[in-house]
C-alpha cells in the first residue's frame, strides 16, 4: 500500500463500505432463509414485500447482480403462491 494519505482514507472508506455490505447481505439471506422456512400464507404475504424491497437494495448498491435479484424474487414469489 502506498504512503499517501488519500490511499489511507481510499483503505478506510473500502473497510466501511465492505463491512456495511456483508452486513446487508447478511440480513436479507436470513430473511430469504426465515420465508422460505415458513409455510403459512398469511406470513408470505406479509412478508414478502419486504423481502423483495431488501433485495432489490441489494441490487440497486451492486452487492448482488439484478439478475440474482430478480431470480430470488421470482422463486420467492412462486413458492407463495404454492404455499398453502
Amino acid at each position: 500500500m502506498a504512503n499517501h494519505s488519500a490511499t489511507k482514507k481510499d483503505v478506510r472508506q473500502a473497510t466501511k463500505r465492505r463491512e456495511r455490505n456483508r452486513y446487508y447481505g447478511k440480513t436479507t439471506r436470513n430473511a430469504i432463509r426465515e420465508l422460505k422456512a415458513n409455510t403459512e400464507k398469511k406470513v408470505y404475504d406479509e412478508q414478502l414485500p419486504a423481502v423483495a424491497s431488501m433485495i432489490d437494495k441489494l441490487a440497486k448498491r451492486g452487492i448482488i447482480h439484478k439478475n440474482k435479484a430478480a431470480n430470488l424474487k421470482s422463486k420467492l414469489a412462486k413458492k407463495a403462491k404454492v404455499a398453502a
